[in-house]
């Protein structure tokens, strides 16, 4: 069910599905109208006589003149989104493209401009004029009008759009918000129960339980996108094993690599082994379903090309800081995930690579704060943002893992800061913390 729900999520997330659905229904209404135009009398007097054609020359005239404007803008729309996307690639990183591409009011747009030329084509098709018999389909010509008129507003709406999702603050802000849902799904993480206490737990005396090891290998080559939880730990728990997986969603896997090894009592069919295998999802590129590294490095690159000297923005860098403050306050008030997954019997059955606070902060800051060097502001702000994260730290490790981190950013400012008093500056904060 999971793996179904993340085919789902993938499938909403591409640029042609929301488009493809709005042609259908174009279709499907284009058609249904004609009908209903045909079994219909539409009114010939009163002010209702203004909003119906009764001419199929003036019919054929509007479908005609609203089709080929749609096609037009249509072009236009692909136009305005590619020099969107090109902006945001060079400006902010090649990996942001997706971003932009799933924001469902360019699919909505772009989908409706399409839909529109398509339903009056087909409406176009259904008139008629001739001596023994005339159709015109008054009601469906109405709403092709109306559709314009939406289409011209949507395109107002599009373009203001367009012109303020390419600026610096907007994008970070956005993936601020995406990686802030992302943090409250994913942690705490399910992956069958988990106990409180799980330091006490020797898992190479578990291991020892069981006679057999079966080596579970990579299926191909790629990015590991996902893995059903719940398939997993339901194949596991029927055939009482013990299964060890060395890989987290985002890493890269070669075809054949060792992930994970199976530990068990009993005789696996080769086809049990491959339905293991099966809820193991790998793919071309990252996604950030499972993958919180995968928001928290399209933050970090924004801020890398902004503290680039080509770039020089620190203002950028400093918000993308912010936002990254932000969601590791979260996460330093919460319980990470152990890496040991029991079932309902409290049997030990699943040993996983998770994530822990010190590597999320790693993965947060220390690129910002390689490339920060040189810009006092950058340096400055990342110690506050230290200093803001250890109010929120509720567990010792967290505030060893920050400590570190302040040393580190320290040190950077010493080597870098060439005034005196902004290493002083520096210190003062350092104190707070060190």
């Amino acid at each position: 069910m999971e793996k179904l729900l993340f085919n789902w999520r993938e499938l909403k997330a591409t640029f042609w599905f929301v488009p493809v659905v709005i042609i259908i229904f174009s279709i499907l209404l284009s058609i249904g109208l004609v009908s209903v135009d045909g079994s219909l009398e539409t009114p010939q007097d009163g002010l209702v006589r203004f909003f119906f054609v009764k001419s199929a020359d003036s019919a054929r005239s509007i479908l005609s003149t609203i089709s080929a404007a749609m096609m037009g803008v249509a072009g236009t729309v692909f136009s305005i989104t590619l020099v969107a996307l090109t902006l945001a690639s060079s400006q902010f990183g090649p990996r942001l493209i997706k971003n932009f591409m799933y924001v469902r009011l360019n699919q909505v747009v772009l989908g409706a401009y399409i839909s529109t030329y398509l339903y009056c084509l087909l409406v176009l098709n259904a008139v008629r004029e001739g001596d023994d018999y005339s159709f015109i389909p008054s009601i469906s010509i109405l709403v092709a009008i109306v559709a314009a008129i939406v289409n011209i507003l949507l395109l107002i709406v599009f373009i203001h759009k367009i012109a303020i999702s390419i600026q610096a603050d907007n994008v970070v802000s956005d993936i601020a918000d995406f990686l802030s849902k992302q943090v409250k799904s994913l942690f705490p993480a399910k992956m069958g129960e988990e106990k409180d206490n799980c330091d006490n737990i020797d898992p190479a005396a578990v291991i020892s339980r069981y006679k057999n090891q079966i080596t579970i290998k990579s299926p191909k080559s790629g990015y590991f996108q996902y893995v059903d939880s719940e398939a997993l730990m339901e194949v596991i728990t029927k055939k009482d094993a013990l299964f060890e997986l060395y890989f987290r969603p985002g890493a890269h896997l070669v075809e054949g690599i060792k992930m994970g090894v199976l530990f068990t009592n009993s005789t696996w069919e080769e086809k049990e082994i491959e339905k293991i295998s099966s809820q193991f999802v790998v793919g071309k590129a990252k996604t950030a379903q499972q993958d919180l590294e995968y928001s928290i490095d399209q933050m970090v690159e924004i801020a890398a090309r902004a503290l680039s000297p080509g770039v020089n923005d620190p203002y950028t860098a400093m918000s993308c800081i912010d936002n990254l403050t932000t969601c590791m306050c979260y996460l330093a008030q919460i319980d990470f995930p152990s890496n040991y997954r029991f079932d309902e019997n409290d049997n030990l059955r699943l040993i996983v690579d998770t994530l822990d606070f010190e590597g999320v902060m790693d993965a947060a800051f220390n690129q910002i704060r390689q490339f920060s060097g040189g810009s006092p502001a950058v340096i400055i702000r990342l110690m506050e943002a230290m200093i803001t994260i250890d109010g929120f730290a509720t567990k010792e490790r967290y505030k060893q893992a920050l400590i570190k981190h302040a040393e580190m950013v320290l040190r950077v400012g010493k080597e870098t800061m060439s005034e005196k008093n902004d290493l002083k500056d520096l210190k003062a904060r350092s104190e707070q913390l060190l």
